[in-house]
C-alpha cells in the first residue's frame, strides 16, 4: 500500500498524488481532506466525454462517490499502472487485467478491423475511429436500423412503418425501426384487419352510415331536451306553463335583436307532448328551425318512413345506431395503421421478417459495441484521471507557475499586464454576488473568438497594479489555453484594493473624486447661473420703457430705479467674488505665516498618517483574506479549502513581464524631435509670447491688489518696509472719538425746614 504525503501549498494543506498507486489511496481519505467535494462539467480544460462518463448519475456534476467508483473501476482494469502515471492516451494490451478480458478482445477486434501493423498497444483514436466507422455502417448495437442500412426492397416499408409510430433514434442520432416496432405493427394490422371485419354490422346504413350518425348526433341535444320536456309535462301537466317565457322577459327584450334571439332559444322545439310525440307540424321558428326541418327532410324521414311525426322510441333507436356507427370510426381513426389500410393486405410477412432479422443484427453487436464504449473510457481514465485527482481532490496546479489547472481557461492581456488565471461565468449575476463578499478584485470578461464561434465570460482576479486602472469598456486579448487568440472586453469590475498603497491612497483618490465632482458642480452651476444673468440682463434692456420727459419745475423727483442686472450687475457680482477670494487668500497668508517650514511638514505627515494608517490597516486586512475559493464556487465547485491568495501566488496571477534581457531603453522622447522637425517647416499660430507675459502680470497685479493691506500689514510686522513707508502705503487709524462728558449730578435735594 503506498504512503501518503502532505503538502503544503500556499496555506493550504493537500495530499500529494504523484502517480495512480498514490490515487487508490488517496481516494479513501476522508472528504473533509478533498479540497474540491464537487464540480460542474462545464469548464474544465480536458475531453468532455471524460466528464461525461464520470457523470453517472447524469446530473451535469461530478461528485466524490463518482470519482472514487472511476478510480476503483480503473485500478480494477489495468495490472500496469504506467501509462496512468504518464497520462497516456495510448493503452497496452498487456498492461489489462484478467476482468477486463471482455475489453482486450475489443481491443483486438478494433485493431484487426483497422489493420493496425502495431497490435500490442490502441489509441484513443483509434478507438474513436472504429466506433465511428461502426455507426456509419449502421452498426450501433442498439437494434434500430435506419432505412438507408436496409436492402432496397425493405427501405419503403421502414418509412411507412416509422411513420406510422412514433420515431425511435439510434445512437449514431439516425431514426430508424427495431423487432419492437415490427411487432407492434403486426399487432395493430390485425387488430385493424379484425375491425373491419365489423364494419358491415355497424354501418346499419350504409355507406351513407357516417354522415347520417353525424346528421343525428348534431341534433341530438334538441330532440333529447324535447322528450325529456314531454315525460316531464307527462308526469305533471301544469308544468307545460313553466316552459313558456315570462310577460316582462318578453317585454324587457324588445328591441334588442340579440336579447330576442337569446330568449327564443330557450324556449321548446316544439310544445311538449305528453304522449312522447313529436310533431313536426307544430315545430316552432325558433333559432333550430332550419335544422331540424332539415334533419327531418333528409334523415328522419328515410329512416323512420314517417314524415309527420318522430316518436320518443324511434329517437332512442336511430340514437343507438348512430352512436354504434361512431363509436366505430372513432376506433377505426385511432389505429396507428390506419393511413395503410390500402396496402396493408400487401405487406408480406417475408418482408417483416426481414426487418427484424436486420434488428436482431445490429442489437447481436451490443457487447462489441459496449465493450468499445468501456474501452473508450478505461483509456479516457489512463489518461486523465490522475490529472483529474490533481485538481479536485488536490490543487497544486494552481500554485506552480509551470502547470495549468484544469479550471483555467486562459491569459488575459489587458492594461500592460498579463493576468493568467480566468475561469469560465455562465451566470454573471450568480457570480458576482458570490465574489462581491469577498476582499478580491475581479474582472469578468467577455471573450469573442475570432473564428465566430460563440463567446463566453470569464472571471479575472487582479492581484497586482492598480484598480483605477481598469474599468467596464476596456479591451484587451484573451489566450485560450490552446493559444488561440480572442478579443477581450471588460463587462463588470469588483473594486478592491489590489496593493497596500492602493489601500493607503484610496482615501485621497475618494477625496479629489469628491472635491473634483463639487468643483465640476459648482462651475456647471456658476455657468448656469451667468448664462441665465445675461438672460435676464438682455431682456431688461429690450424690454425697458421709453425715457419720461423731464419733470416739470416745481414737480417732485422721480424715485430712483432699483438696482437690476445688466452690465453693471455682472461687474458687480464679479468684483465682489474677486473681493471674496481676496479675503480667502489672506485668511489663509495669516495663518499661514506663523508656521515655520518644519511646521508645515509635520503637519502634512500627521495628516498623511491620520488618513493613511486606518485605509493601510483595512488594506492589509484584504489583502490577508484574500482566496480562491469564491472565485471558483461562484462558477459552481463545493470547496472544503479557502486556497488563500498568497503574495507568491499573487505575483503569478497577475504578472508584468520584464523587457527581453538584451533590450536597452533609449531615453529620448521620439515625439518631442519629430514635432520640432515639422514645427520648422509650419506657420507659428496662437497668442505671442508678449501677449502671454502682459496677461499673467495682469492677473498677479490683480490678485495681489485684492490682498494688498493684508499684505502690506505683514511686511510692515515683519520689518522689510520702513516705518516712514507703512505710513505712507497703509490707511491711517482712525483716532477713536473723545469720550463724552459725564451728566452733571442732579442737585441735591433742598433740606427741609426744621
Amino acid at each position: 500500500m503506498a504512503s501518503l504525503i502532505y503538502r503544503r501549498y500556499g496555506g493550504s494543506l493537500q495530499v500529494d498524488i504523484p502517480s495512480f498507486d498514490v490515487l487508490v489511496e488517496a481516494v479513501r481519505i476522508p472528504e473533509t481532506q478533498w479540497i474540491a467535494t464537487a464540480c460542474p462539467l462545464e469548464g474544465l480544460n480536458c475531453d468532455s466525454r471524460l466528464l461525461t462518463l464520470m457523470d453517472s448519475d447524469g446530473n451535469g456534476r461530478i461528485r466524490v462517490a463518482e470519482v472514487r467508483s472511476a478510480v476503483a473501476w480503473a485500478a480494477r482494469q489495468l495490472k500496469d499502472r504506467r501509462g496512468a502515471d504518464a497520462s497516456s492516451d495510448v493503452l497496452e494490451l498487456d498492461a489489462l487485467s484478467e476482468e477486463a478480458r471482455p475489453l482486450r478482445a475489443a481491443a483486438e477486434r478494433i485493431l484487426q478491423t483497422l489493420k493496425a501493423t502495431d497490435t500490442g498497444k490502441i489509441s484513443l483514436a483509434q478507438v474513436r475511429e472504429s466506433e465511428k466507422a461502426l455507426r456509419e455502417s449502421g452498426q450501433n448495437g442498439d437494434g434500430i436500423v435506419a432505412p438507408v442500412h436496409l436492402p432496397e426492397p425493405l427501405r419503403p416499408l421502414a418509412q411507412e412503418l416509422m411513420a406510422a409510430f412514433p420515431a425511435l433514434t439510434n445512437r449514431a442520432g439516425l431514426a430508424g425501426v427495431d423487432s419492437s416496432l415490427v411487432k407492434r405493427f403486426r399487432e395493430e394490422r390485425a387488430a385493424l384487419l379484425a375491425h373491419q371485419e365489423k364494419k358491415g354490422a355497424a354501418f346499419v346504413w350504409g355507406d351513407a352510415s357516417l354522415d347520417t350518425a353525424k346528421r343525428v348526433r348534431e341534433v341530438a341535444p334538441l330532440l333529447d331536451a324535447y322528450f325529456v320536456q314531454c315525460r316531464l309535462v307527462a308526469a305533471q301537466p301544469e308544468a307545460a306553463a313553466s316552459l313558456r317565457l315570462r310577460a316582462e322577459r318578453v317585454e324587457g327584450a324588445l328591441g334588442d335583436v340579440a336579447a330576442l334571439g337569446k330568449a327564443a332559444g330557450d324556449l321548446p322545439i316544439a310544445p311538449p307532448d305528453a304522449s312522447g310525440v313529436l310533431e313536426w307540424s307544430r315545430l316552432l321558428r325558433g333559432p333550430a328551425y332550419e335544422a331540424l326541418e332539415a334533419f327531418r327532410k333528409d334523415v328522419a324521414t328515410p329512416l323512420t318512413g314517417d314524415s309527420q311525426r318522430l316518436t320518443d322510441s324511434a329517437w332512442r333507436e336511430l340514437v343507438a345506431k348512430a352512436d354504434g356507427v361512431l363509436a366505430w370510426q372513432a376506433q377505426h381513426d385511432a389505429s396507428p395503421v390506419r393511413k395503410l389500410m390500402e396496402t396493408l393486405p400487401s405487406v408480406a410477412d417475408a418482408d417483416l421478417d426481414a426487418l427484424d432479422a436486420a434488428s436482431a443484427a445490429d442489437l447481436a453487436l451490443k457487447p462489441t459495441l459496449d465493450a468499445i464504449v468501456e474501452l473508450e473510457r478505461l483509456v479516457l481514465y489512463q489518461r486523465w484521471l490522475l490529472q483529474f485527482a490533481n485538481n479536485f481532490i488536490s490543487m497544486p496546479s494552481l500554485y506552480m507557475p509551470k502547470r495549468t489547472a484544469l479550471v483555467e481557461k486562459g491569459t488575459l492581456i489587458l492594461a500592460g499586464r498579463k493576468y493568467t488565471l480566468s475561469v469560465l461565468v455562465t451566470n454573471r449575476a450568480a457570480h458576482s454576488a458570490l465574489t462581491s463578499l469577498g476582499t478580491t478584485c475581479i474582472l469578468y470578461v467577455q471573450v469573442a473568438p475570432k473564428d465566430g464561434s460563440p463567446g463566453y465570460e470569464v472571471a479575472v482576479p487582479v492581484t497586482s497594479g492598480r484598480s483605477t486602472e481598469l474599468s467596464v469598456g476596456k479591451r484587451g486579448v484573451f489566450y485560450d489555453v490552446d493559444g488561440v487568440e480572442s478579443d477581450a472586453i471588460v463587462t463588470h469590475v469588483i473594486r478592491q484594493p489590489v496593493s497596500l498603497w492602493e489601500a493607503m491612497t484610496m482615501p485621497f483618490a475618494r477625496i479629489g473624486a469628491f472635491i473634483t465632482s463639487k468643483v465640476e458642480g459648482l462651475a456647471a452651476t456658476g455657468e448656469k447661473t451667468f448664462d441665465s444673468t445675461l438672460e435676464q440682463g438682455y431682456t431688461h434692456a429690450t424690454n425697458a420703457p421709453p425715457v419720461a420727459p423731464p419733470p416739470k419745475a416745481g414737480a417732485a423727483p422721480a424715485a430712483a430705479a432699483p438696482a437690476g442686472g445688466g452690465v453693471a450687475g455682472i461687474v458687480a457680482a464679479g468684483g465682489v467674488a474677486a473681493a471674496a477670494l481676496g479675503s480667502s487668500f489672506a485668511f489663509i497668508m495669516t495663518q499661514v505665516k506663523s508656521l515655520t517650514l518644519v511646521d508645515l511638514i509635520s503637519a502634512a505627515t500627521m495628516i498623511a498618517i491620520v488618513v493613511m494608517a486606518p485605509a493601510g490597516l483595512l488594506g492589509w486586512l484584504k489583502l490577508r483574506k484574500r482566496n480562491l475559493a469564491q472565485l471558483l464556487e461562484g462558477s459552481g465547485w463545493a470547496l472544503n479549502d479557502r486556497l488563500m491568495l498568497t503574495p507568491e501566488l499573487s505575483s503569478l496571477v497577475t504578472r508584468r513581464p520584464k523587457l527581453p534581457a538584451n533590450a536597452r531603453v533609449d531615453r529620448l522622447d521620439m515625439v518631442r524631435s519629430a514635432l520640432a522637425r515639422q514645427q520648422e517647416h509650419d506657420e507659428e499660430e496662437g497668442t505671442s509670447g508678449w501677449t502671454k507675459l502682459a496677461v499673467t502680470l495682469a492677473v498677479i497685479f490683480v490678485l495681489l491688489w485684492q490682498v494688498r493691506i493684508p499684505l502690506l500689514t505683514w511686511f510692515c510686522h515683519a520689518g522689510w518696509l520702513s516705518e516712514d513707508t507703512c505710513l505712507a502705503l497703509l490707511p491711517s487709524q482712525a483716532e477713536p472719538a473723545p469720550a463724552a462728558p459725564a451728566a452733571a449730578a442732579p442737585a441735591a435735594a433742598p433740606a427741609k425746614a426744621p
